[in-house]
């Protein structure tokens, strides 16, 4: 990428991370965030200047002394591809270094579960993508990639879905494309917008449950993302909440992603539809679960009352997991994103509902609970930073 020694390659890299986090930062700034000189930062700005990467954006406001010089990325010069995924359903999209989307989002359904060709299949769809974004592969700088499952971050596997018996994920990918890969849990990226560019930026301890066709849970402690022993921390979606619920997928039953999620949620709307419930939502045998969990929530915000019940009993179940996560970390924050969070403003009252009845009112009281601002943009977002997070490494 830079035409210069390693040494000052890992110098350029940190600064073009700590420029996409920061937006526009002086020199100073800078020397401060990598720990580096205020004269080495000028002479390595300066050489990104140079080559195109780096902008003047202006003077800084006036704080009573000398106003300092800002500086910037510059627009298209760096792009990444960012990929969301969920258990039905993939996005993909390219984003510059101000996280705007420089091509349409694309949506195509991709089943993970019992799907063997999975893996080939996102790989085709990655590669068919690029080709008619028309950006050439020397302006990205990698793939992020958001996946429900367990996965490995370091050795680039989801031991859930998206098997691959020769070679890792990150690897089968990257060969195929011939870029960069990385990939994580879908919960987590979204934990990590939140802490980089959302509410959690200013709070250490956070709770960030992913609302989607399952329920996912980002833990960030003291300002730093969690992951557990094994990489696995925050299987919110497996705490049991009943001893006779619905099977779930784990094979336990009364899981609270069998019985709360948004995939349980629509089955639940099917189940009513086909008894005589009256409700504005439309199925019939050939509309997918994926289309009336969108649905449902598209008529549940225009006052739909079955919609809403359904999603208020859901919510209520979220609650009352929630009041474990409370009792246990003590969270300052929990904040609801994911693919639910078009629906969060009727989720809080039976969520809040759940929390005076089974919270210690002194720890309930202390936490508050918000609705993403980044919103569904969340996991895409995420997967940019993986890629800025981890693009200089193996390059220094």
């Amino acid at each position: 990428m830079f035409s210069a020694n390693k040494k000052n390659s890992t110098l350029y890299f940190e600064i073009i991370k700590q420029l996409y986090y920061g937006k526009s930062l002086s020199c100073a700034d800078l020397s401060i965030k990598i720990d580096k000189s205020i004269p080495l930062v000028t002479k390595a700005i300066n050489y990104l200047i140079e080559k195109g990467f780096v902008i003047e954006q202006g003077y800084a406001a006036s704080t009573g002394g000398r106003r300092p010089l800002t500086y910037s990325m510059k627009e298209a010069k760096i792009n990444i591809l960012a990929v969301a995924m969920d258990q039905l359903s993939t996005r993909i999209v390219i984003v510059d270094m101000f996280n705007n989307y420089v091509t349409p989002i694309e949506i195509v359904g991709l089943k993970l579960q019992n799907n063997p060709h999975s893996l080939e299949e996102l790989t085709a769809l990655i590669s068919a993508y690029i080709h008619k974004s028309g950006i050439k592969k020397d302006k990205l700088i990698g793939i992020g990639i958001g996946m429900p499952g367990f996965v490995n971050t370091h050795e680039g596997i989801n031991y859930t879905y998206l098997k691959s018996d020769k070679k890792s994920l990150t690897k089968h990918i990257s060969d195929e494309l011939n870029l960069p890969v990385f990939i994580d849990n879908d919960s987590s990226l979204i934990a990590l917008s939140e802490l980089k560019f959302g509410i959690a930026k200013t709070i250490k301890d956070v709770m960030v449950i992913n609302l989607s066709w399952g329920i996912g849970l980002g833990m960030i402690l003291n300002g730093q993302l969690f992951r557990g022993h094994s990489g696995f921390a925050g299987e919110f979606s497996h705490i049991p909440i009943s001893e006779e619920g619905v099977l779930c997928a784990c094979g336990k039953q009364g899981c609270l992603e069998a019985e709360a999620s948004l995939l349980a949620v629509a089955e639940k709307a099917i189940d009513g539809i086909e008894a005589g419930r009256k409700t504005s939502l439309q199925y019939n045998s050939e509309t997918s679960k994926l289309a009336i969990g969108d649905a449902l929530m598209e008529v549940a915000n225009k006052g739909d009352q079955f919609a809403i019940e359904l999603l208020s009993e859901a919510a209520y179940k979220i609650g009352r997991g929630l009041s474990i996560l409370i009792h246990i970390i003590n969270p300052k924050a929990i904040i609801l994103s994911g693919r639910g969070v078009k629906v969060g403003r009727l989720l809080l009252a039976p969520i809040q509902q759940a929390l005076n009845k089974y919270c210690i009112p002194r720890l309930a009281v202390e936490t508050q609970i918000y609705i993403s601002e980044i919103g569904f943009d969340a996991e895409l977002i995420g997967a940019a930073i993986l890629v800025m997070e981890n693009f200089n490494k193996g390059k220094e």
